[in-house]
């Protein structure tokens, strides 16, 4: 069966009957691209009106007439053929010789003419749904697998993000960096679901969820590329809440644009900005701080809108002044694409929905699982909120044929391996951790809806996905393809060392570094240091940074040493030591986290702690090393061989409504006030207990309405 993936097309009838016609002919195979690629060609960017991509059949270009005239037809075949042709005969891979090894063939789709129609024999052949099968059944039998994966990647643009890329040099066919090689090689072509999420585009907000590693920035550049391609212009923007992603945006947006057009993107109408931002020029501006300029409203900086509105609430609340005081909103992006949505509250979404013309055109990316100490993002009825009737203003509407996709998840996990992915998940919900007393779990947290499992692409093993009942879960062999595990024994994909101090650690881990670069043939640009704790950062990679050094191997502070657009140094050699929140988004061969033991416990904040452990073992693309120093370590060490024993399975008892909000109080990430408060209570109440237990201070020395209300609390809790 073919699978129909839909662009932007002003030929609706035509392209309509050509869906149809591959739906009701399920014996043919492959992908249909309806309104894709637009090709860059000297006198601009010339759209073809569909193509069919089919292992039996190869390529088969359409043009499409919408009414009933043909006039010209032949003319405009003929552009649309050179067109493909050349852009073909540019990819070496596609080449022998002077020959394409993938002819493409053409054919005039004209669903509505009443002219006599005839198939291959005909120069320029024309057909309708009558006999469009039998012109398909006389096309010659194409038989090239190899082929048909790099044509894929052409006609979707993926191969020229592997032109970017610096070429890798290896020597020994098992080293690490030759590993790499085969898995960058591996990973070619968008799957259907990526596809779908970069070429439809609906009038109105469309949402995309999808694993760490599963694309989502990738699909986000192309998609902001086509729609630049097509109406060039529109004014689009593509926000984001990792700065360091800004460079990786320009550079895979640009590259694309000029697939498309042929031309430098038209940077004042595609614009890539951070979602605050501030006074500074182009190179500062931010989604908020524009609709503060636009509406004349008042602006708030990081720390005025922290003072006013506290730590976790500060972007919230400027976000949500913001639209209050614009009176009358001005419209002023026709698109506005967010990535990383799980990082931002329901408030910014809305401010960029406002801010848009009128057919609403809002993409926002976001992983349901990247946010764990969060809810899942709300609904979009919830984040957009209704009409004066009550309508919901954002409402999804089931898939139907012919109609781009609303919500589009994507599956598929092209980053971490089985045995990594699990393990950032065992641990960022506590899955194997030691029961707390407080709640009779090791439980931190846990989603509200237990089918986002499924949606990620996690299948039930034993038990059942429910509320208070025993669970095994797994990753499916879709969702987790067995190559990115493959190639490297599990002991050595993923390992968890402890230390006795830090300068132990910093000792190995340097040596291990100059190893990497010596004898396992990987760039420096294939290791990521990653320090979770942002705070302790700078000093805490100091050590290890001071003994690379003396090793001759640069390394640099992402955002300190560099600007804060910038992540891997591309022109000089040099490792990246990095806090968690500028690793965001990046990723790297092999990944190393030290200081793990700040994660396994933390007063107030072990959600946020887990998270950014999480986070941190998910920017691997093949190996990680997680490193820590004393008990807690060991602690967090005994987890991981749990997760090991399980065979890299999470196996619970999924809590009930109620534990969860328990799970949701307990494990809330409180600011430094409510933690002094709790402290204080705390020191007060043992003291207390203490005055009573040695007879220094009696009950009825306490007034008897306190005591009542202490023992109705007590007996509540009990209860419960």
């Amino acid at each position: 069966m073919t699978d129909i993936i839909w662009g932007s097309t002003k030929k609706p009838v035509s392209s309509n009957q050509l869906a149809e016609f591959f739906k009701s002919n399920p014996q043919y195979g492959g992908h249909l691209f309806i309104g894709y690629p637009i090709i860059g060609t000297p006198n601009g960017p010339h759209p073809i009106d569909a193509i069919w991509l089919s292992r039996e059949h190869g390529l088969l270009l359409f043009n499409l007439i919408e009414g009933r005239s043909t006039l010209g037809y032949e003319e405009a075949q003929d552009d649309s053929f050179n067109t493909l042709e050349a852009k073909l005969r540019n990819h070496k891979s596609l080449m022998k010789g002077r020959k394409l090894q993938i002819p493409p063939n053409v054919v005039t789709f004209a669903p509505a003419t009443t002219m006599k129609v005839d198939t291959l024999e005909q120069e320029h052949p024309i057909c309708n749904s009558v006999n469009l099968h039998a012109f398909i059944d006389e096309l010659p039998i194409f038989d090239n697998a190899a082929i048909f994966e790099s044509v894929l990647a052409v006609i979707q643009s993926i191969s020229t993000i592997r032109k970017g890329k610096r070429k890798r040099e290896t020597t020994k066919p098992t080293s690490r960096g030759a590993i790499l090689k085969t898995l960058e090689d591996s990973i070619a072509n968008l799957d259907n679901l990526q596809g779908s999420a970069v070429i439809e585009t609906v009038q109105g907000v469309q949402r995309i969820r999808g694993l760490a590693g599963s694309g989502k920035t990738i699909v986000l550049a192309l998609k902001a590329a086509y729609l630049h391609a097509q109406h060039p212009e529109w004014k689009i923007a593509v926000t984001f809440n990792t700065r360091s992603l800004k460079a990786q945006f320009k550079r895979l947006i640009n590259t694309f644009v000029i697939e498309h057009t042929n031309e430098e993107p038209d940077w004042d109408n595609l614009q890539i900005i951070n979602a605050w931002g501030g006074p500074g020029g182009a190179q500062r501006t931010g989604m908020y701080y524009t609709f503060c300029q636009t509406h004349g409203v008042e602006f708030l900086d990081y720390q005025t809108a922290k003072a006013r509105y506290g730590r976790n609430k500060d972007f919230e609340g400027a976000c949500d002044k913001a639209l209050k005081d614009a009176l009358q909103v001005k419209p002023l992006y026709d698109v506005i694409l967010i990535d990383e949505a799980q990082d931002f509250s329901p408030s910014f979404l809305r401010l960029c929905y406002e801010f848009l013309t009128k057919d609403k055109r809002l993409v926002y990316a976001y992983d349901e699982l990247q946010s764990l100490s969060e809810k899942s993002l709300p609904s979009p009825e919830e984040i957009f909120g209704t009409t004066p009737g009550g309508q919901p203003r954002v409402k999804f509407d089931e898939p139907s044929p012919g109609k781009p996709k609303q919500d589009i998840i994507l599956e598929k996990c092209y980053r971490n391996s089985r045995p990594i992915l699990t393990t950032a998940h065992a641990l960022g919900f506590g899955i194997y951790r030691k029961a707390d007393p407080k709640t009779g779990t090791g439980l931190i947290q846990m989603f509200d809806q237990s089918h986002l499992w499924s949606d990620v692409g996690y299948e039930v093993k034993a038990g059942h996905l429910e509320d208070g009942h025993d669970v095994s879960l797994a990753r499916t062999e879709f969702s987790s393809p067995a190559f990115l595990e493959d190639h490297s024994d599990v002991s050595d994909l993923v390992q968890f060392k402890a230390f006795n101090s830090e300068h132990d650690q910093a000792a190995w881990l340097a040596a291990e570094i100059e190893s990497n670069i010596k004898n396992d043939e990987l760039n420096h640009d294939d290791i990521i240091v990653i320090n979770p704790d942002p705070l302790t950062t700078r000093n805490a990679v100091g050590p290890a940074r001071k003994i690379l050094f003396e090793k001759g191997i640069n390394s640099h502070l992402a955002g300190v040493d560099t600007s804060q657009d910038v992540f891997f140094e591309s022109e000089d050699d040099s490792v990246v030591f990095t806090g968690i929140y500028r690793a965001k988004g990046n990723e790297a061969g092999m990944v190393y986290i030290i200081n793990a033991h700040d994660c396994y416990y933390s007063f107030g904040s072990l959600a946020r702690m887990r998270n950014m452990l999480f986070t941190a073992i998910t920017r691997s693309k093949a190996w990680v090393r997680v490193l820590g120093v004393g008990p807690q370590m060991v602690e967090l060490m005994e987890e991981f061989e749990a997760v090991k024993q399980h065979n890299f399975e999470l196996s619970f008892r999924y809590p009930t409504d109620e534990e969860r909000k328990n799970l949701n109080i307990v494990n809330r990430d409180m600011s430094s006030e409510e933690k002094g408060k709790i402290i204080k209570t705390q020191e007060s109440v043992a003291i207390l207990l203490k005055e009573i237990e040695q007879g220094k201070v009696f009950l009825d020395d306490l007034p008897k309405e306190q005591l009542d209300r202490l023992r109705t609390l007590l007996n509540k809790e009990g209860r419960q």
